[in-house]
């Protein structure tokens, strides 16, 4: 399996591509993350400084280094959710960010459809939007996840807060086997979130076609 570093100079069209994707689509997740928790009461966030899309604050150092090299990165936004307004404030605030994820893959893929059935831009620039709506997905299904350090799992322990209490042993124990199951089938994950990218594509052209 070839680092992707290594296409910084195999590939420097699709290397700056891809990581202007990945890096834009993470730092909007965490934007809307900071936003939402703003509105909910907390301004934890706003006063570290996450109302902002600079990957250096939404991502850090370390996670822009390992996607230069490996292709593997996320972002963190700081959340108090005694703070917040709302028995479920907390559950809206960890759905922000997968919510961004697919309003960014519905735009990415009527980019997509119009560059397409206009002409507009090569056949990479289709395949780039293309690939841009299907990796919101993938972070989408990343994200809600019901494992700890996931927004799924916020989301779950706001609408459950017993499962909270009572597996904090249990199921934080498993989320270093569950990652390294995650990295087994994250091309079954590619696969399954271009099943779900395809499917728009044909909505769109039954709609508009």
């Amino acid at each position: 399996m070839n680092l992707f570093i290594t296409y910084l100079w195999k590939d420097p069209r699709l290397f700056f591509t891809v990581a202007v994707v990945v890096v834009l689509s993470i730092s909007i997740h965490e934007f809307m993350h900071a936003c939402t928790a703003l509105k909910c009461g907390d301004d934890t966030a706003a006063r570290n400084g996450h109302l902002t899309l600079n990957p250096f604050k939404q991502m850090g150092p370390f996670s822009l280094l390992l996607f230069c090299l490996f292709g593997l990165a996320w972002g963190s936004v700081p959340v108090d959710p005694r703070k917040m307004r709302g028995r479920y404030a907390p559950a809206l605030t960890a759905f922000a960010g997968p919510a961004a994820n697919i309003v960014l893959s519905l735009f990415f893929i009527i980019l997509t459809y119009v560059c397409f059935k206009k002409h507009i831009g090569d056949e990479f620039a289709v395949d780039m939007l293309f690939y841009a709506s299907t990796l919101n997905v993938v972070l989408f299904f990343l994200n809600m996840l019901p494992v700890p350090g996931f927004d799924g799992f916020a989301i779950l322990g706001t609408l459950f807060p017993r499962f909270l209490q009572n597996s904090s042993e249990a199921v934080r124990g498993t989320v270093f086997l569950l990652v390294m199951l995650l990295f087994v089938f994250f091309d079954q994950l590619f696969r399954l979130a271009r099943i779900v990218t395809s499917s728009e594509l044909l909505v769109l052209e039954w709609i508009f076609g």
